[in-house]
């Protein structure tokens, strides 16, 4: 089932994007849609499979190339999201099946010395609250839970798995006034086979 796309969502304000040094994305109804298909080879070897929206890797390059950096924290443990955030460049992952998310986010601000103000988040459901509770930028997706909304300081309205993170990306980069630019310096790196 392809999730609704509703109306533009509001903008980020400006002061908010531009402070934002560090993106963190949940996975499971962020980047995914949330479901995890599970099974085993023939000589039962357990495999798990998610589905990633092509367009948000996309939307995280962008990112990148506008120099704010993108981590990905999230509560399961999966060879499916490292090797995606392999693809995606992405250096900083942290897979804990505690959900201890909260400490996880903490560390890593203190090693990169990025302060929480300085942070975005975009999160889908009740682990991601108190990373939310504490961000300069808490976001959410569009089938984000009631609790997580109603401490957004944005959200979206693509569903999570299903542009939700291209969705986020191209806001906060209009905001800093980068949109137009990236996607010009990504159309002209096509062009010239890079």
């Amino acid at each position: 089932m392809i999730a609704p796309v509703l109306e533009r969502p509001a903008a980020i304000p400006t002061g908010d994007a531009r402070r934002v040094r560090l993106v963190v994305l949940d996975v499971d109804g962020v980047m995914t849609d949330g479901g995890v298909y599970l099974g085993a080879t023939a000589s039962g070897e357990a495999v798990e499979l998610k589905r990633f929206e092509i367009q948000d890797g996309l939307g995280i390059r962008l990112l990148q190339d506008a120099g704010v950096a993108v981590a990905i924290v999230t509560g399961r443990e999966s060879r499916a999201v490292a090797m995606r955030a392999a693809e995606l460049g992405i250096e900083e992952v942290h897979q804990d099946r505690t959900a201890a998310k909260l400490r996880i986010v903490g560390t890593m601000l203190e090693r990169l010395g990025i302060g929480w103000d300085e942070t975005a988040f975009l999160g889908d459901d009740l682990p991601d609250l108190p990373i939310l509770r504490r961000v300069g930028l808490p976001a959410a997706v569009g089938n984000a839970t009631r609790e997580v909304r109603a401490v957004a300081g944005w959200q979206g309205r693509r569903h999570g798995g299903y542009g939700a993170v291209r969705e986020f990306a191209e806001a906060l980069l209009e905001a800093r006034g980068d949109w137009s630019e990236r996607v010009e310096a990504y159309v002209r790196d096509r062009e010239a086979g890079l």
